[in-house]
This record gives C-alpha cells, structure tokens and sequence, in this order.
C-alpha cells in the first residue's frame, strides 16, 4: 500500500541506459531497448499503484534520429510492435495513452499505430501515460511561439494579453498538469531537451540505474525520494 501522503500527481521518466546495458552483456543496443518495454511495463504498475495520475516517458527525442538508421528502424518496429500487443493490458488497467511530439516526420504505419492505441485507450480514468515521441521541448516552444504570434497577426490576441499562462495552453501539455517529479535513469544528470517550460518547478530524481533495471522497487524509490522534499515554490516553508 502506498502512503496517501504527498503522492506526485505527474511524474516524468527519461529512460536512459537500454544501450549501455545491452553492451554490457556483449549484445545489440536493440536488445537493451527490448528489454526497456518491461520497465516501461514496471512502470506502469507502479505508478498506477502508488496513486500517480499522469506518468510522461521520454521515448524518442528528435535529436535520436541522428542515431544510425538501423538502431532507428528497429526502434520504431518496437514501437509499433508494442503499442499493439501492450493495448489491451493497458486497457484493462485503466490507462489512457497520449502521444506528444511531432508526428510527420514518421512514416505513415508508425503514425497509425500510434493513432490506433490513443484511440483504443481513450476511456481509461486510473492513469495516463504520456508517451513523447519525435519529441523536443524546444521544438515545442517554437512551435508554440510561432501558434501564438500568428493568433496575434490574425488579432484574435493583443500582445499585451500574452503570458505564462497563454504560453502553457499552446503546449502539447496543455491540459496535463506540470510533472511534480522527473526521474533520469543511467546516472545522467540533465534534461536533455526534455520538457523545460513544464519543469520550471519540478523535484529531480536521478538514478545510476540503468533503465533496464528499473523495476517497481526502484519506482517507489523514486517516489519515497520525493516525499522527504519540500516544495515551497519560491516561498517560505511555513507559508
């Protein structure tokens, strides 16, 4: 049973490590990504146990196209291979998926895959999973940006009325509360182009642990790490 104490309502995961932990044991970095799907799945049960409500996991960056073709190629078979076989399970665990990224530049049978299980789990109400993909959060904000300067030129906005809060609601994030805890796995220490207007106020975890090894011990970890904080946003504690 988890606490009810101070559970994170949005916890955002950089899964970092698939690659180093399939060199390890002398195999293809596609392995490590293979064996990530079941920490994605630890995950999930995770947070759906802990009492989280929105969980992000940063799956594919836009800068990861830069990786070799095949790593990519087999990367995006996964994705699709496990979009499909992980639907009905997810399903039944009440999850709704929500894709964030910019979709063109994949092909049409990865788009569709994708559309097909956010499709397939839109009434789940115990969890939703944010899955980025082709995702970059300056890409984002530019994006954004560019929405609202022509909002401005077409004079549906004055420029005076633009603030933080017309800016959040033009994000792919525009509904989903700012994530309350982001963990890194791998023993990395930085964001990696990763959510930065949503992360103003977030808690850091960051983990040696490689993401093939992150199972729900590890999850809860993460979450027990961020109850012994204090959020003060800025203020003073006793305010």
């Amino acid at each position: 049973m988890h606490s009810e104490r101070n559970i994170p309502r949005h916890v955002a995961i950089i899964m970092d490590g698939n690659g180093r932990w399939a060199q390890a044991q002398g195999k293809e970095r596609i392995y490590g990504h293979m064996q990530g799907v079941e920490s994605v799945r630890s995950a999930l049960k995770a947070a759906v146990r802990n009492g989280v409500r929105y969980l992000t996991l940063y799956a594919f960056s836009t800068e990861n196209w830069g990786r070799p073709a095949e790593e990519v190629n087999a990367l995006m078979e996964l994705l699709c291979d496990s979009v499909i076989r992980e639907s009905p399970e997810l399903q039944k665990q009440g999850v709704r998926v929500r894709i964030i990224g910019e979709r063109s530049r994949m092909s049409e049978k990865v788009q569709a895959h994708l559309a097909r299980i956010e499709k397939e789990t839109s009434t789940g109400e115990q969890l939703t999973l944010l899955l980025a993909i082709n995702y970059s959060s300056r890409s984002e904000l530019t994006a954004t940006m560019r929405r609202i300067a022509a909002e401005a030129k077409a004079g549906t906005i004055a420029p005076e009325e633009i603030g933080e809060q017309t800016i959040a609601q033009h994000l792919y994030t525009a509904d989903i509360p700012d994530p309350d805890l982001i963990v890194r796995t791998s023993g990395e220490c930085r964001l990696s182009n990763f959510l930065l207007w949503q992360a103003a106020y977030s808690e850091f975890y960051f983990t040696e642990v490689l993401w093939p090894d992150f199972n729900e011990e590890e999850f809860d970890r993460a979450i027990q790490a961020y109850q012994r904080r204090a959020r003060r946003f800025g203020k003073l504690s006793d305010q």
